[in-house]
């Protein structure tokens, strides 16, 4: 029954219901704490007291970041009303972001449904006009890739945030610490504990940082966190030693003495680094030129950008990206892989 035609009939289900969209590559572990939350609590308190089902585009089996795959029970022309509508998105953000997707998770905002985007969730929510100027949250590996396609967003480096009617999750297990979070809002907080003690799981608060990097969540950021966060945000134009150490308040000596003391590396050394493995993630996650890639990195000429990928990843940009993109087509389409191997065959 779609939402329309539970509005015209009246029927009215006392039990939250969620919706799990999954997206191609989506991560498993965060779809399975969010689906054993849900059960552990309508298991401890011996009432159903939440419902949910899996929702694909197509309404066929999805494959999950693993290589699992899960069957679903809609598709999105056949979504029902939920109160949770949650977006599971991983590897492939921009890919499967269709005109259906889109236009589902507008309806399902427009009448009422709190959206949650899951992981790299956030790139459909903006594509769909939903995010406006909201900070929001994604999994830190794929933020320069998100900066790429929305340069004015606001990220924050937090596992999750609930804003009104949406909702962002940096994924992993950050996602139960959602769910509790939504259990307990839903159901009372002794419910919450109960399901987290029976995942063995100590609750943490949305604020918390995704990385911290063996520091307490409350502390000053140390002067490693520093560096590499300011190089992450200047990958494009990159800044001279110089112009480092001035936006660190040191003396570039200090921050050479330091970087060879934490890194091993001189401050340049480091930032070839962190501009390689930001491009590495662009690759991962975009399907965008080489040489834009290389330019959003800080790279003048795809050349010079290729010989310094290949000489740390011991492949080419362009290897690298058809590697694991070979895979990802033949497990996302395997009666397509398994056709055109009978004709190489043949």
């Amino acid at each position: 029954m779609t939402l329309a035609d539970e509005r015209r009939s009246g029927i009215s289900d006392p039990r939250p219901k969620f919706a799990f969209i999954l997206q191609p590559e989506f991560p498993l572990n965060a779809f399975v704490l969010a689906t054993e939350a849900l059960r552990i609590a309508n298991q401890n308190s011996g009432e159903d007291l939440f419902d949910w089902l899996f929702v694909s585009e197509t309404g066929k089996a999805v494959r999950a970041s693993n290589g699992m795959w899960i069957e679903v029970q809609s598709d999105l022309a056949s979504l029902p009303h939920c109160d949770y509508l949650i977006l599971l998105e991983g590897n492939l953000p921009t890919q499967n972001n269709s005109p259906q997707l889109l236009s589902a998770l507008r309806n399902a905002y427009r009448h009422g449904s709190m959206v949650i985007a899951v992981d790299t969730g956030a790139f459909a929510l903006a594509r769909a006009g939903l995010t406006g100027e909201r900070k929001l949250i994604i999994h830190w590996e794929a933020m320069p890739a998100y900066l790429e396609h929305f340069p004015d967003a606001e990220i924050e480096n937090r596992l999750y945030r609930i804003d009104k009617k949406l909702g962002f999750c940096a994924g992993g297990v950050g996602m139960l610490d959602l769910m509790l979070e939504l259990i307990g809002r839903l159901r009372g907080a002794a419910l919450a504990r109960e399901v987290a003690n029976a995942l063995i799981h100590t609750p943490r608060d949305g604020a918390q940082a995704q990385r911290v990097e063996g520091a307490p969540v409350d502390a000053e950021p140390s002067l490693s966190r520093r560096v590499i966060a300011l190089m992450e945000r200047h990958l494009d134009f990159p800044l001279s030693p110089h112009g480092l150490a001035d936006k660190l308040g040191i003396s570039v000596r200090t921050l050479e003495r330091y970087c060879a003391r934490e890194f091993g590396q001189t401050p340049t050394q480091l930032y070839l680094l962190v501009r390689l493995q930001a491009a590495r993630n662009l690759l991962f996650y975009e399907e965008g030129a080489i040489k834009d890639i290389a330019v959003a990195c800080g790279f003048s000429y795809p050349a010079v950008f290729t010989r310094a990928f290949k000489a740390q990843f011991g492949q080419s940009p362009r290897a690298f990206r058809q590697s694991f993109r070979d895979i990802q087509g033949r497990l996302v389409r395997p009666e397509i892989a398994r056709l055109s191997a009978a004709n190489k065959r043949n």
